[in-house]
């Protein structure tokens, strides 16, 4: 029985794996094996194989030893007890095609006949060096690599993959990992004669030294202290938590991350929203989870304009158009937003200051019917429009009070845009975005990421990278990654983190609340040269309480700026684009720039006690 193992990680590691060659061997003949990388990520792969081998202990100490041992994809096969292989003839295989080497490597048994009928390629390049039935379905994949015009795995699409895998899975047992240095894709056949299992470890797996029968891994190096990473295996590791791939079942994998299941578990986390972390503006709150697809009420679907204007190509004003250029309706949202800051004191305050920023942003898409604030000490207000934009009231307080409400409600309503356009040329849609010196001039309170350690930031930008070289440096996908990632790979847990966190710290942690998530999605853009901005506002979740409105929490989320398109938004939290359940209210660099309230007491005060109640009705009897 052979063993396959395979691993894909998010950036460049260095694992330690021992084969465990004299534990397994069995009977009188030596066992084999082949170990392939790619070092520091290069195109040419590093193989080193043994087809007799009785311990390999010595020649894998000295590879870990090796300053190029680090990559981001390793692949290992231990044969059964091998009887007169020859090294052209023990996996892994490596061929040169397209402009790199890559690697494959087989376990089981195919019909040599029918695999030379399949294989009709007869490109000389595509010889088999060896006579093994491993090397011919790997020659027959590269031909139909080369047939389809493909340069590398990302080329093709995976039902594709599936397709050519199916046709060798049909002449036996064709359990399969082929890779690129890129891509990593791994088949269980339907007659294959062991399982294959697989796992994702992440930061926060406790867990860092797995032990099989056949091999040992640990990933211990300290520069690898934050590696992701997909694993596939034929021999069950102890630890950890491990699935079964199922027969006819083919994954592939990517920098860290399962990027295509083709028969993916149907039960994977939906998305919840959550409120924002009950710090400096929330104290007393109780946040409301409320699956997304559930957000949109069909009791709202109000067509924006009841006399559709011809000509909708040609309307200017999002507020007027009532369908879509393929006809779909466009529908609008009425809510009612209100926010009741309470402080108390155990002494009187005699002088302060404050900075409320609660009304919501009015724009093409959003309209302010009516906004009103109220503040229970009488004091000298001034409204103004801030460096943001955002519509801001300096109020200063000369009288003695102990208690202080700030009340500001408002009615909103959200209009629906049409999808977004991305066939036009100018709405760059692939990575590196390149900025005029004046747009970066502009920009450059929006590109320069967090004051932090060059070794932090150093780490951070190997992780976005992982996120544009996952997705071919497209732009839209690579940021729809990274709001997908954050989602499902952090966990949110409030009182964990505070205003002083840093985007390295969720980072570390993988926990956090909303502002946490979107600070480090702000990050990560900004390292990639994405213009991104801290967005505060409210999130409608559609909670229906008996006898009493729905509580909702303010909310944090990304925005970043696509050229010839504008600012777009992105909730890191929820894993899912901005829609018209996010009511924005303030922006800036920081949550600092938009917190709804903010003040300094100069004189008296004590300690301070605060309250904060956010409820959003939405209204139906008005539309």
């Amino acid at each position: 029985m052979s063993d396959i193992f395979a691993l894909n990680f998010d950036a460049l590691s260095s694992p330690s794996i021992s084969l465990n060659i004299a534990e397994a061997a069995q009977g009188r003949h030596p066992l084999g094996w082949g170990f392939a990388w790619y070092p520091n990520d290069y195109q040419g792969a590093a193989v080193a194989k043994d087809p007799g081998a009785k311990n390999t202990k010595i020649l894998t100490e000295a590879l870990m030893d090796w300053e190029n041992f680090r990559s981001t994809t390793f692949i290992s096969k231990i044969l059964g007890a091998a009887q007169g292989y020859t090294n052209h003839e023990t996996q892994p295989f490596s061929r040169s095609f397209a402009g790199r080497d890559w690697v494959f490597m087989h376990n089981g048994d195919l019909d040599k006949m029918s695999l030379y009928k399949l294989h009709a390629n007869k490109s000389r390049f595509l010889e088999p060096l060896g006579t093994t039935d491993s090397e011919i379905a790997f020659c027959y994949l590269l031909g139909m690599m080369q047939a389809s015009g493909a340069r590398k795995l990302a080329d093709i699409k995976p039902e594709q993959l599936e397709a050519w895998f199916t046709e060798l899975d049909k002449l036996g047992s064709a359990d399969m990992v082929i890779t690129d240095g890129l891509t990593l894709v791994c088949f269980q056949g339907s007659q294959s004669p062991s399982p294959i299992y697989y796992t994702r470890i992440k930061p926060k797996t406790k867990t860092k030294m797995f032990f099989s029968d056949q091999v040992s891994l640990e990933i211990n190096d300290p520069r690898d202290s934050y590696r992701t990473a997909v694993i596939f295996s034929s021999s069950k590791f102890k630890q950890g938590e491990w699935q079964q791939m199922q027969p006819g079942q083919i994954i592939v994998a990517k920098r860290g991350a399962v990027v295509w299941n083709n028969k993916a578990d149907a039960s994977e986390k939906s998305p919840v929203y959550q409120g924002l972390e009950p710090s400096a503006e929330q104290k007393d709150f109780t946040n409301v989870h409320r699956p997304a697809q559930q957000l949109q009420t069909n009791q709202s679907a109000v067509i924006q304009d009841l006399n559709p204007l011809p000509h909708i190509a040609s309307i200017t004003n999002i507020r007027a158009m009532t369908h879509t250029n393929e006809g779909e309706p466009l529908t609008y949202r009425v809510f009612d937003v209100s926010h009741i800051s309470s402080y108390e004191y155990t002494e009187a305050v005699e002088h302060s200051t404050h900075r409320f920023r609660l009304q919501p942003l009015e724009d093409k898409v959003q309209d302010v019917v009516l906004s009103k604030l109220t503040v229970s000490v009488e004091g000298e207000e001034i409204y103004y429009e801030d460096v943001f934009g955002n519509q801001s009231v300096h109020y200063s307080i000369d009288l003695p009070y102990k208690a202080l409400c700030i009340e500001a409600t408002s009615r909103v309503k959200l209009y629906a845009s049409p999808p977004d356009d991305y066939n036009i040329a100018s709405r760059k849609t692939s990575m590196p975005l390149v900025w005029m010196p004046w747009q970066r001039q502009m920009m450059m309170s929006y590109l320069l990421p967090e004051e932090l350690p060059e070794t932090q930031l150093s780490e951070l930008t190997d992780y976005a990278m992982s996120f544009a070289e996952r997705n071919e440096y497209h732009l839209i996908n690579t940021l729809e990654d990274m709001n997908q990632t954050i989602y499902k790979d952090y966990d949110y847990i409030q009182g964990s983190t505070s205003l002083s966190t840093t985007p390295f710290e969720v980072y570390a942690s993988r926990q956090g609340v909303c502002q946490d998530f979107a600070n480090l999605f702000i990050c990560l853009c900004r390292l990639l040269s994405i213009p991104a901005r801290y967005r505060m506002g409210y999130i409608y979740t559609g909670a229906n309480y008996e006898n009493k409105l729905q509580s909702e929490a303010s909310h944090a989320w990304a925005e970043v700026y696509l050229p010839y398109m504008g600012w777009r938004g992105f909730d890191p939290t929820n894993g899912c684009k901005v829609s018209q359940d996010h009511i924005r209210v303030a922006c800036g660099r920081n949550y600092r720039d938009a917190t709804p309230t903010s003040g300094t007491i100069f004189r008296g005060g004590g300690l301070e006690t605060l309250k904060v109640e956010v409820k959003i009705k939405e209204v139906f009897d008005e539309l």
